[in-house]
């Protein structure tokens, strides 16, 4: 996709990939990778793969397969969001508990899935993605994640990848 008037997309090094060569609609694609999800210093996701969505403009969306995360780190909270691809998203809160199952620290609404997502995105059924930020620390191949900027955008920011992204101060229109 062509940028907007005005942006100057970075030229990716060797090894990396710009976000102004993903495709719209979205990509998904499977990646064998090592993630680490902490949340109050609990380990609340180790997953042997991850589901990317790459879409323009955007760093990719690492979605985790449900079967990674601890048992309750997961809790259904309120709250829902429409993609035009994907479908409709619901909301988890990120719940860290001790041993015992006490809960040590929750992060609202810091995770997200796509029950019934439209094709061609259906692999991403009982896959979990989290926003970076809302955790203690979130790691792909012992790399440390950086959210996207904006709030409400869920991609992850990995050395493997150029921007600007969208998010970013003056991208609203993008």
């Amino acid at each position: 996709m062509t940028p907007p008037a005005g942006v100057v997309p970075v030229t990716p090094g060797p090894g990396q990939e710009s976000v102004w060569d993903y495709p719209r609609p979205p990509l998904l694609e499977r990646l064998e990778v090592d993630i680490v999800v902490v949340f109050g210093g609990v380990l609340v996701c180790r997953a042997e793969y991850a589901l990317l969505i790459k879409e323009t403009s955007h760093p990719p969306t690492f979605y985790l397969p449900l079967t990674a995360w601890r048992s309750g780190a997961l809790r259904p909270t309120r709250g829902s969001s429409m993609c035009e691809w994907k479908g409709a998203a619901r909301y988890f809160d990120v719940v860290a508990a001790d041993d015992d199952g006490r809960e040590l620290a929750v992060a609202a609404a810091a995770a997200w899935d796509y029950p019934r997502p439209r094709a061609p995105y259906d692999a991403l059924r009982d896959h979990i993605s989290v926003y970076p930020d809302r955790m203690d620390e979130v790691t792909v191949d012992g790399e440390v994640v950086r959210g996207q900027a904006g709030g409400f955008y869920g991609g992850w920011i990995t050395s493997a990848v150029v921007g600007p992204f969208k998010g970013e101060p003056g991208s609203r229109f993008w």
